[in-house]
């Protein structure tokens, strides 16, 4: 088996073993914005289902307890700190 930087282990077929999901695969996306809270500054999350979600969200807030953040599916806002 070889190791790749960019995805992981591979197999000799070519395919990738036991790789995570894709970020088009991960609808829901933790965001930490800027000083201001003017706009996102970075994603810091993205994961699969909503209780993931919720769980990454409520770390990053107890984290960074000063900065908006925002959870966000498909465009939609269902959580922020501000």
């Amino acid at each position: 088996m070889m190791q790749t930087a960019e995805r992981g282990p591979k197999t000799k077929r070519g395919g990738t073993q036991g790789t995570a999901a894709s970020a088009d695969q991960l609808p829901y996306v933790i965001e930490l914005w800027n000083k201001a809270a003017s706009r996102p500054l970075r994603v810091i999350a993205r994961a699969q289902n909503a209780a993931l979600a919720r769980a990454i969200f409520k770390a990053a807030a107890a984290e960074n307890p000063e900065r908006k953040l925002t959870l966000r599916r498909d465009g939609r806002t269902l959580a922020m700190t501000e």
